[in-house]
């Protein structure tokens, strides 16, 4: 214990040992000691000496640590210590740093360092980073790293979890393969986020933030194991907005599983977790005191939107979550956070920036956006607002880029966007009362801040793009420049603000004035000839042009000769030659005597070559570190992309070449319009076919649905007669049973009042049955009338026949019935009187049991008599229902029998008229054979040889078995 004691502090008498001494000695104590409190001790001194002598412990001790982890597995304590021991030598956080001191010297003196300056902590990082390597040389190190964090115990899976988050800082794509091909590793640290301790849930998600940095795969495995719910239900109950730093560590894991990940953004949208994304961004109206912590929320959240609204995103899932904000809502808090009061400058730039990439593109989002009113007195449209911010100086430098953004998403691909800006310049839809967009990019573009010139012209360029209505309406556009002068046109006075250069005193970079305006007026008079006249026709812009790119300038005036060259080029390749002065071969003849043609195309490249130009061409969204470096717009890249090679090959013609190319044109101007009518012809042509077509089924379907008709009345028939047949052996059956009956060994005399009543019942319910008989019988009459009517056309008259003879049969078994209920009524009357005679006087026994027998008889039959009624009373109700049906049903067979009469005749006189036809055949065959024959003789009488038919014939079969002959050769 001695020994401990000098470990842990304690004074001990003679020389100290140093630390790699003491180290050493734990070191083996911990590998050959056999009982586990002493390997415990051990470890917690390792621990405890782990900070101080991190190389020392490092190299000797490492392998002892993870044979702990592996054999010591039942002892959590000295689990938690071995791992506290492994993350202290392989972290290398700063903060864990700081208390750290340099290894002792050989003479046992220390020397502290207070703070590890760059090239310690450098060195520290080094360390860090080779243990780490040390570590993972075996992948089983990381697999059991991952077993350990099954362990339930705090002190276990705590550390784990530590260790394994600073392994994945110091070397990522190692651990991260190791972790991939581990069966359920990922799983496993997912149910991190499910611990109901919070911090190691919190741990859990940085360690989870370290694991799916840059590898696609982890993050649809995460992704696909719940990860999205349990997050946002994290962000919830912290409080979403208003939470602390855990909502930042939640949103920054959802960061790194949505950002370029197509397959887990539409798992997103899929999921209906946008929609769960509102309440994040719900302000009050008391926004004041915001806290650093909600700032940086709030920004990350923001962010969260941007990335599944990103325009590097295909353009499909952008659409359809751009849809799903809009409809849920999310869109619209946006636009109120937007327009809110005391709303921090730097969450105010980022929500115009997510507002900017939820409306681009999308017609629907744009259409609201334009609807969107500012709370100021008058109400003000938003887009108004965010322009007077953007032509302000005043403002940020960042506000004023992300309104440029905003008003760009705005009007791409949006013409109706386009034209609503374009109209407010108009002179017909000016109002002096109010400050309309067009006036505050006119204002921009004619102020004395340079900024706001390159703004304001940018910004108009975007109204004009794609889009050669408005191009043409900007040409109506008057300007009045000062008192007593007349109106100058804004196309003139953009030309007159660009030659004047350098003699208008701004605020800002000097090129860039000129450049907004030059890519204005690119944009401008690109794809429009009309404009392209209009510019010409001032004389003074094509010397001006001339002038400044055969000039020798400096390497800032560079790009403004490269876009005088395009906009001289652009005057070229879209020259209409309605202008005697200025048609295209005058333009090129003037470019090769004033400048050259290498000269030109030299000065023209310098556009591309410019730093800038390929930074801004890399993204829609305008970034730029200061005001000098703005200069280029994403959409003007491409236009230059596009019309470059254009106009070197325009510049480069003659004028034979072009005369040759517009002949090509108008011929193939010709083959298109020639193509275009065949192509109307045929496409009336498919219309009337697929109109024929559908007629055709139509007229198949209706024959369908009559010929299912006629097998279903047919089948119906067959029915009828069926039960008919089964009625009548019902009816046979019964007959025969009407003889049998019964024996009753004797008759009480109060049964005899019991008789009578039964017996008036009868007599009551006979004569019922004798009237409805009577009915029948009339009914059966006229029945038999219109069936002797229809008997010769119906197909049905001999089943209706064979139905009146049962129906006759029926009657008269009921009439028998009825003789054979009255004779029964004369042996009632006669057993009465007997009854009463044996009643009055003493009658020997002998007679009265005969009569007893006799009267038990008669009611046994009078029993079956009452069931044979009723029975026959269902029957004749049943018959009467199918005969009613079968007379439907008779009906029906009388209008199909007239209808296939009729398609009888017509097919008669059809066949008719085809015996006819084949007649008149017949008759031209006869006179054709005559002629020939006649013509064979005139051949045979000139001395002609005539093959006759029956040798024709014999040739012919000849050379068939021939061929046959030879095809079983072969």
């Amino acid at each position: 214990m001695n020994f401990f004691r000098g470990v842990m502090g304690g004074q001990a008498a003679g020389p100290q040992p140093s630390g790699a001494e003491t180290i050493q000695k734990l070191c083996d104590r911990v590998a050959s000691s056999t009982l586990l409190e002493d390997r415990r001790d051990a470890v917690r001194a390792l621990k405890s000496l782990s900070k101080k002598y991190r190389m020392e412990v490092g190299t000797q001790a490492m392998d002892h640590l993870i044979n702990i982890l592996q054999t010591d597995r039942s002892d959590s304590e000295i689990l938690g210590y071995a791992l506290d021991t492994l993350y202290n030598i392989i972290c290398n956080d700063e903060e864990e740093e700081q208390d750290a001191v340099t290894p002792i010297s050989v003479s046992g003196k220390h020397k502290n360092v207070s703070m590890p300056d760059e090239n310690a902590q450098k060195q520290a990082d080094d360390l860090g980073v080779q243990f780490t390597d040390k570590f993972i040389q075996d992948p089983e190190h990381v697999t059991l790293l991952l077993t350990m964090l099954e362990e339930f115990d705090f002190h276990v899976r705590w550390p784990g979890v530590k260790l394994l988050t600073a392994i994945l800082k110091n070397q990522g794509v190692q651990v991260q393969g190791i972790i991939l091909v581990s069966p359920m590793g990922v799983s496993r640290l997912m149910d991190l986020l499910a611990d109901s301790r919070e911090v190691i849930r919190n741990d859990g998600l940085l360690l989870l933030q370290q694991l799916t940095k840059s590898n696609a795969a982890i993050q649809k495995i995460v992704a696909f194991e719940n990860a999205f719910e349990r997050l946002l239900d994290i962000i919830t109950e912290e409080g979403s907005s208003d939470g602390g730093i855990v909502v930042e560590d939640c949103l920054l894991l959802l960061l790194n599983l949505l950002k370029n990940n197509s397959s887990n953004q539409n798992f997103f949208k899929e999921g209906s977790y946008i929609q769960r994304m509102k309440p994040w961004f719900e302000v009050g109206d008391d926004n004041s005191g915001w806290s650093a912590q909600k700032v940086t929320n709030l920004h990350l959240m923001l962010q969260l939107v941007r990335v599944m609204v990103s325009p590097v995103n295909s353009p499909g899932a952008t659409a359809s979550c751009q849809k799903s904000m809009y409809q849920c809502g999310l869109l619209q808090q946006l636009c109120t956070i937007l327009m809110a009061t005391g709303v921090p400058a730097d969450i105010l730039t980022e929500t115009i920036n997510t507002v900017s990439e939820v409306i681009r593109g999308s017609q629907v989002n744009q259409d609201y956006f334009a609807s969107v009113n500012a709370p100021s007195n008058p109400p003000r449209p938003a887009i108004v607002v965010l322009l007077m911010s953007m032509v302000n100086e005043r403002q940020p430098f960042v506000l004023r880029c992300a309104v440029l953004y905003c008003f760009q998403c705005f009007l791409y691909k949006n013409q109706k966007g386009q034209g609503e800006i374009v109209a407010t310049l108009l002179p017909s839809t000016i109002d002096a009362n109010s400050i309309s967009a067009g006036q505050l990019l006119c204002g921009g573009l004619f102020s004395a801040d340079s900024l706001s010139n390159w703004c304001a012209a940018v910004a108009l360029a975007h109204a004009l793009q794609d889009n050669l209505t408005q191009k043409e309406q900007l040409l109506r556009v008057q300007l009045a420049t000062s008192l007593g002068k007349p109106p100058v046109s804004l196309l003139q006075q953009c030309t007159n603000i660009l030659s004047q250069g350098d003699k208008i005193v701004r605020r800002g970079s000097k090129v860039q004035t000129r450049v907004g305006l030059l890519m204005l007026l690119c944009t401008w008079i690109s794809n429009c000839p009309i404009a392209v006249t209009h510019f010409l026709h001032n004389q003074e812009n094509v010397p001006f042009l001339t002038a400044q790119i055969s000039e020798n300038l400096g390497e800032d005036e560079r790009l403004v000769q490269g876009l005088c060259a395009l906009l001289l080029g652009i005057c070229i390749y879209y020259n209409d030659n309605s202008l005697e002065n200025y048609t295209k071969e005058k333009l090129k003849q003037l470019i090769e005597k004033r400048i050259g043609k290498e000269n030109f195309v030299e000065k023209l490249g310098f556009i591309t070559k410019h730093e800038l130009y390929s930074r801004a061409a890399q993204k829609p969204q305008p970034v730029f570190p200061s005001p000098e470096q703005m200069l280029f717009d994403h959409e003007f890249t491409k236009l230059v992309k596009e019309l470059e090679g254009m106009i070197t090959k325009a510049v480069h013609k003659s004028s034979e070449e072009e005369k040759k190319e517009e002949e090509v044109k108008k011929t193939l101007e010709q083959h298109d319009n020639i193509v275009t009518q065949y192509k109307e012809l045929i496409r009336e042509q498919d219309a009337q076919i697929q109109e024929l077509k559908e007629q055709v089924s139509s007229m198949a379907s209706q024959a369908e649905q009559m010929q299912t008709t006629i097998t279903q009345q047919v089948s119906q028939i067959q029915q009828h007669k069926d039960q008919y047949n089964i009625l009548k052996l019902k009816l046979g059956k019964d007959n025969q049973s009407q003889g049998d009956g019964s024996q009753m060994n004797g008759l009480q005399t109060e049964e005899l009042t019991q008789l009578r009543e039964e017996m008036e019942e009868l007599r009551k319910e006979h004569t019922l049955f004798q009237s409805q008989l009577s009915d029948k019988d009339t009914l059966i009459n006229t029945l038999r009338s219109e069936m002797s009517q229809t008997a010769e056309g119906s197909a049905a008259g001999s089943d209706n026949t064979e139905l009146l003879k049962e129906l006759e049969a029926l009657r008269s078994q009921v009439q028998s019935q009825s003789a054979e209920i009255n004779q029964m009524k004369t042996e009632r009357q006669e057993l009465l009187r007997r009854a009463e005679a044996g009643s009055s006087d003493a009658a020997p026994s002998s007679d009265g049991s005969l009569d007893a027998a006799k009267m038990a008889e008669l009611e046994s039959r009078l029993a079956a008599l009452t069931t044979d009624t009723e029975r026959l009373k269902g029957e004749a109700k049943s018959s009467s229902e199918s005969r009613a049906e079968l007379e439907q049903q008779l009906a029906s067979v009388n209008s199909t029998v007239a209808i296939l009469q009729t398609e009888k005749a017509k097919l008669q006189t059809e066949v008719q008229e085809s015996k006819k036809e084949q007649d008149d055949l017949l008759m031209l065959l006869a006179d054709q054979d005559q002629k020939i024959h006649s013509l064979k003789q005139r051949l045979k009488d000139l001395g002609e040889t005539v093959d006759d038919e029956d040798d024709l014939d014999a040739r012919d079969q000849t050379d068939d078995e021939e061929e046959e002959e030879d095809d079983d050769e072969d």
